[in-house]
């Protein structure tokens, strides 16, 4: 049996990381079956489907490396739900329905499906067999004119019509699917496997919407998220391998899927862990790789490439994002591309507070030792030449070694925090560290 599966979202706002964890299993599922993946637009609700809705969908799914084998577009099949619709109630298994309107806007006429009754089961591939009383549901609406089908009928016709073998989606769904196995059968159609999937819950373990905060998709690309990072961490949302492994890429997680070993009960989505498995996947990206992804989130201006590819372990070592590398740039780590204005009380250490000689005397004797380091040495090389220094002091007395340390570091960067003086002076190179010790001490000795 060809293998078919399908995501079929309505274009009626932007989908989050929940809507498309279905579009991610059903994609691994097929490709590890080698089967297809279709997308099917269910654009029936004309009122609120809009065209840069359904444009986000398919720019997420391009962006997330899932390519797409055919697309529908549910609104293009009508003349087919109709003959259907008609064929039913020529049947006897539908008729049009005079209602009493409850209210304004409610339809005169609809029509219904004719409930034969009794007990439905079908077999779930995660969690096994369901059976519905439709008793319960008396003879349910499937149109409310030949030209409008609900919701039901459209999917029931279009799954048979596509091919579609597999039908996962959302746990929210168990309770359609009694329904369109009804209309499934009053039209001799097959019935495809079905395979509901636990929710995607928030940190508040209620279900992941966009009312309670959920991001559009492409507001984590937006943030600097890679799509690699993003497709692992969907894929073990309700999944895991079976063994320990955490990250897996594009082509192992198709090697692995398999519909068994997706849980039953729901999953968190988790920023945190997200970031995290993002920061993994950013530091397996050679520098070149990084430097490429990070250039679409920097300013236009202002930064040398030369300093931001000598960044880029400082970035590795502290960015979960992209954007977070770029606010690191701008930030704790502007110092790298423009000359600080250090302020003459924050140059003298806090060890010793009371002691403008000695921070003085240090940095003279700092600007000395650093004038033997080479351009372009590495940060262990200027460590080697600079920390001795610092290590005397502490030997003559405690706080020495920061008494040294400080006034350097803040000469370099004028920022309370920043990296390591040896780390920035391999950064700035030796000329440009000079000239910042020296702008320190004309500072100290006004």
């Amino acid at each position: 049996m060809a293998i078919v599966t399908r995501f079929a979202p309505s274009p009626t706002g932007y989908l989050h990381a929940g809507n498309y964890r279905t579009a991610v299993f059903a994609y691994l599922f097929a490709k590890h079956s080698g089967g297809r993946f279709i997308v099917r637009i269910e654009d029936t609700d004309v009122a609120r489907s809009k065209p840069e809705y359904e444009a986000n969908i398919f720019e997420a799914l391009a962006w997330l490396n899932l390519p797409v084998d055919e697309r529908y577009r549910q609104s293009e099949h009508r003349p087919r739900h109709r003959e259907l619709l008609e064929k039913l109630v020529a049947l006897g298994a539908a008729y049009v329905s005079k209602e009493t309107p409850e209210k304004e806007g409610d339809r005169e006429e609809v029509i219904r499906f004719r409930n034969p009754g009794g007990a439905i089961t079908f077999t779930d591939i995660i969690r096994g067999d369901i059976t519905t009383d439709v008793n319960d549901l008396g003879d349910f609406i499937i149109a409310r004119s030949y030209d409008e089908p609900v919701f039901h009928f459209a999917v029931a016709v279009d799954d048979s019509d596509e091919e579609v073998t597999h039908v996962i989606r959302g746990a929210d769904h168990i309770s359609n699917t009694a329904r369109q196995l009804l209309i499934q059968r009053a039209l001799g159609f097959p019935t495809p496997l079905y395979a509901h999937l636990p929710l995607i819950m928030d940190s508040s373990h209620k279900k992941l919407s966009k009312r309670s905060g959920a991001k559009a998709l492409t507001e984590y690309r937006d943030l600097g998220v890679l799509p690699e990072a993003l497709l692992n961490y969907l894929s073990f949302l309700g999944w895991n391998p079976g063994d320990e492994r955490e990250y897996l890429s594009k082509e192992e997680l198709i090697e692995a899927f398999d519909l068994v070993r997706v849980q039953k009960g729901s999953a968190v989505f988790d920023e945190v862990k997200l970031f995290s498995v993002n920061q993994h996947w950013m530091r397996t990206l050679s520098d070149d790789e990084f430097f490429s992804r990070l250039s679409g989130h920097l300013p236009p201006n202002g930064f040398t490439p030369e300093k931001i590819r000598k960044a880029i372990p400082l970035l590795k070592e502290r960015a979960q994002t992209f954007e977070e590398a770029r606010e690191l740039l701008t930030g704790e780590l502007s110092c790298l591309f423009e000359a600080p204005e250090p302020e003459r009380e924050r140059l003298i250490a806090k060890e010793l507070p009371d002691c403008p000689e000695m921070t003085i005397s240090a940095l003279q004797c700092l600007l000395g030792a650093l004038k033997a380091v080479p351009e372009g040495a590495s940060a262990e090389a200027a460590k080697e030449a600079l920390m001795p220094l610092a290590d005397a002091e502490e030997a003559k007395q405690k706080g020495g070694r920061g008494a040294v340390l400080w006034p350097l570091r803040y000469a370099l960067s004028g920022q309370d925090r920043s990296p390591d003086p040896f780390t920035l002076i391999s950064i700035l190179g030796t000329s440009e560290s000079l000239a910042r010790i020296e702008k320190a001490l004309a500072i100290l000795n006004k």
